[in-house]
């Protein structure tokens, strides 16, 4: 049985990527209130340090400004992360990106929109990996938390988007975010396989969909089609989360931890 202690991160230097975002805040907190000691790592440096400047708890945080989807500059954020607050034993992958028209309709999507977006949520959590996954490799441990989406594992129901609006504009999920998102669980089971002998533990964690200013035409659809009956609220991701860098998930790989109010169930 888990002991309390199993879930500390004490001593524990944790990396996130897009930690200064929505779910990304919250998660940086449950990981300072674990013990963790968390790099913060935003394109925006500006963005890493306000995310820093808002946490509290019995860990540390620090930001880094970074490119994730240019090899050298992740590896001089790694170098500066270990020199200042030691070897990285977790990673996660949160980063995401939206382009000025990241909702226009499939039939007009852009490929250099295609393109930006893979960028980042895809091609950006390999090169992490590599850059990161390295040290654990030589060190002998990690773990490793690929942030997923509903719909990188099931399909959006298009029908909750007609009258939807977030921030006055009318929006849906473009195939592309899909498609990264599912993508990036393909790694993930990827990497469990290839460094289970490492003692590197790859698992995802997928959120269902997290209230953050739509309108109610979108939540009362999306609500309807959740078991539960609601969205989820931004720290609803931070115990799974916790869990699966601790010691409390010593024997958890190459899973998908679901936290969606039984969407994907129904």
């Amino acid at each position: 049985m888990a002991k309390g202690a199993d879930f500390s991160l004490s001593g524990r230097t944790i990396v996130i990527t897009g930690g200064g975002g929505i779910l990304g805040k919250r998660m940086s907190q449950a990981l300072v209130d674990a013990g963790a000691a968390v790099a913060i790592i935003e394109l925006d440096g500006n963005k890493a340090q306000n995310a820093v400047d808002g946490l509290y708890g019995a860990g540390t945080a620090r930001a880094y400004e970074a490119d994730i989807t240019t090899p050298a500059s992740v590896e001089a954020a790694r170098s500066l992360i270990e020199t200042d607050l030691g070897p990285v034993f977790g990673l996660i992958n949160n980063a995401a990106t939206k382009t000025q028209n990241f909702f226009e309709p499939f039939e007009s999507f852009q490929l250099e929109d295609w393109n930006a977006v893979m960028g980042v949520n895809l091609t950006g959590a390999m090169v992490c990996c590599q850059v990161f996954g390295r040290g654990m490799v030589e060190r002998g441990g990690g773990a490793v938390v690929n942030t997923l989406s509903i719909y990188g594992i099931v399909a959006p129901d298009q029908r909750i988007y007609e009258g939807s609006l977030y921030d006055g504009r009318a929006i849906n999920t473009p195939a592309v975010y899909t498609a990264s998102k599912a993508g990036l669980w393909g790694l993930t089971k990827y990497l469990a396989t290839y460094w289970g002998d490492k003692n590197i533990r790859v698992n995802a964690l997928t959120p269902g969909g997290v209230f953050s200013g739509q309108n109610d035409t979108f939540v009362k659809a999306y609500s309807n089609r959740v078991p539960m009956g609601r969205m989820a609220q931004e720290d609803e991701m931070s115990g799974a989360l916790v869990f699966l860098l601790s010691d409390a998930a010593s024997f958890v790989t190459g899973q998908n931890v679901v936290v969606d109010g039984g969407l994907s169930v129904w």
